[in-house]
């Protein structure tokens, strides 16, 4: 069972959660994780973090709600073969500092309406030559820099500005968008929606 080194920074204010997904995802996106691996289960990972048990599902459960992760009845959790998509909260790292109370704010680096990206268009069912809309933001907790979070939206995002990302946080711009958009005889919006659990919040792009 390959495990990526992994350290968590409890001086940081980024939820403790937040950084084994982080850490997680980047293992995966580097290859140190590969299609299949198999995790360690959740006591033993969260033994090995000095973490407890709920924290570790969450940060697993994040990951699976991404469709980088997949659980097996009896077998345990592995590296996904392919994204799966399923209904999640559509939650994220502004809506947990923000809930703790940790004044998080934003800085756009960049945010270009019409680049095109192969591998964010496949991720999101498009053609390969579709127009994305990038988004590369600075996430800050109390004036701390804490990530650089890159984006990939459907081309009816294109309207979305630097104010809005600055004063809202993406995925709250998702959800209310999500919300006005769905159509009642289809209940979902357009531009292939990736993920939703509850009421009308869902994830229209890809995030990494």
């Amino acid at each position: 069972m390959p495990v990526p080194t992994m350290r968590i920074d409890r001086s940081s204010p980024i939820p403790l959660y937040f950084q084994v997904t982080a850490q997680l995802e980047a293992a995966i996106d580097s290859g140190a994780l590969s299609p299949g691996d198999r995790l360690p289960n959740e006591i033993d990972l969260a033994g090995s973090l000095g973490l407890s048990r709920p924290t570790m599902r969450r940060a697993l459960e994040e990951l699976v709600d991404k469709g980088l992760l997949v659980r097996k009845r009896g077998y345990g959790t592995e590296v996904a073969n392919t994204r799966v998509h399923r209904r999640v909260e559509l939650t994220s790292l502004y809506d947990d500092l923000d809930a703790a109370g940790q004044s998080p704010t934003t800085e756009v680096l960049k945010l270009d309406p019409a680049r095109v990206n192969a591998a964010a268009a496949a991720a999101i069912g498009a053609d390969a030559s579709t127009p994305l809309v990038y988004v590369e933001r600075l996430r800050l907790a109390e004036g701390r820099p804490l990530a650089v979070m890159h984006n990939w939206l459907p081309p009816t995002y294109a309207d979305v500005s630097k104010e809005q990302l600055v004063g809202d946080g993406l995925y709250r711009i998702l959800r209310s968008r999500a919300c006005s958009r769905r159509s009642p005889s289809s209940g979902s919006p357009p531009g292939r929606p990736t993920s939703a659990r509850r009421g009308c919040s869902r994830s229209a792009g890809v995030s990494r």
